[in-house]
């Protein structure tokens, strides 16, 4: 008599000088998602983000030096692999993620409903309202990626997702963006033929009103982005020819 295995997920926070508020998450996660093993990568932190996870009881994978938000996710990714984990769901180690929305993400995937769950914060009526430079940026993303993949999504740069194994595969190669990895990613995903799925999940305000959108920051971003996604489909046609 066959048995199914249930899938094992583990959390994986990508955190760069969270010391302040990366015990909270932590607690809450493990509130939302009892026994749900959580993963902390310290993208080279000046702070006490290191001590401050391993005494909340995460496990620590401490980069040397900073290498970028992107590097540290598929950080992650790899160390998930090799663990034999089935899942991921990830979740900033900030508190702008809801961790009580944990158990919807993973449920698509463990139902085998999507390969990517993608948590929307514009889903459900959350209310939340960015800033408007913020809004308008990622209106365009939302429209570019929406009218490459002709999938209507309403959040494609939402960091708070779950991801499959397969995807997780997919991720641990060279063509996983190191720096910011978001509406290029779903356009690339879509054109692989992965399954996206959104999820209403709440976010909340940044309260220390900084991010790794500050400074000058936003320039690089959004034509590092459009340059990315307008070369997204160069790029998957040479993954294709490469596999044949």
């Amino acid at each position: 008599m066959s048995t199914v295995r249930a899938m094992r997920p583990l959390a994986l926070i990508p955190a760069f000088n969270e010391a302040s508020s990366l015990a909270d998450v932590i607690k809450r996660i493990q509130a939302a998602h009892p026994g749900l093993p959580v993963a902390v990568i310290d993208d080279g932190s000046t702070d006490e983000t290191t001590a401050v996870a391993r005494q909340a009881g995460a496990c620590v994978l401490r980069l040397p030096f900073n290498t970028g938000y992107g590097a540290a996710l598929q950080t992650g990714y790899k160390f998930a692999l090799r663990e034999g984990y089935d899942c991921v769901v990830q979740i900033d180690g900030d508190g702008q993620h809801e961790p009580a929305d944990i158990p919807a993400l993973l449920d698509v995937i463990e139902r085998r409903e999507a390969d990517l769950a993608l948590g929307s914060r514009f889903l459900g009526g959350t209310g939340y309202r960015p800033p408007l430079l913020r809004r308008l940026g990622m209106s365009l993303f939302r429209s570019l990626a929406s009218n490459l993949t002709g999938v209507k999504l309403s959040d494609v740069t939402s960091g708070f997702q779950a991801l499959s194994r397969d995807l997780l595969t997919f991720f641990a190669a060279d063509r996983y963006p190191a720096d910011y990895p978001d509406a290029d990613v779903i356009v690339m995903l879509q054109r692989a033929g992965f399954r996206i799925k959104e999820v209403p999940v709440t976010m909340y305000p940044n309260a220390r009103m900084s991010s790794m959108h500050s400074g000058l920051r936003p320039i690089y971003y959004v034509f590092k982005m459009l340059l990315s996604i307008v070369l997204t489909p160069l790029r998957h046609e040479a993954v294709e020819r490469k596999g044949d």
